[in-house]
């Protein structure tokens, strides 16, 4: 049970940073506004290559967490998905420093649960 349930969160915080590409690389200025809600209205247009370069440093989290499951030997697979995931957490715990408080519970904290459900299978 704890290996589909640690494939299935980690699957979950792939797909939320994929949406976050999508967001910052390509709806930037109609979804990011409302996403971001917080940043001035008239910041979106002159950042949007600022926003498009953190987009794809989330594609390059969601691609290592989904490279994860084509991986055959199990460990390395373990290894692979524990590294994205740390990176993830570390983004996560920044934001919230630096940022919203709200990134902890929206990227860090499934990343963590995701994490040490990982742990628990090896």
């Amino acid at each position: 049970m704890i290996p589909i349930a640690a494939s299935i969160l980690t699957l979950i915080v792939a797909v939320e940073h994929l949406y976050i590409l999508w967001i910052e690389m390509f709806a930037w200025e109609t979804a990011g506004r409302k996403t971001f809600k917080s940043l001035p209205e008239d910041i979106f247009e002159s950042t949007r290559g600022l926003a498009a370069n953190q987009g794809l440093y989330n594609g390059f989290l969601s691609a290592g967490l989904a490279w994860s499951f084509f991986i055959s030997d199990a460990r390395w697979s373990s290894n692979i998905r524990l590294f994205f995931l740390a990176c993830v957490i570390t983004a996560g715990v920044y934001g919230a420093i630096s940022s919203s408080k709200k990134i902890f519970f929206m990227q860090a904290l499934p990343a963590i649960i995701a994490l040490i459900l990982v742990l628990f299978t090896l």
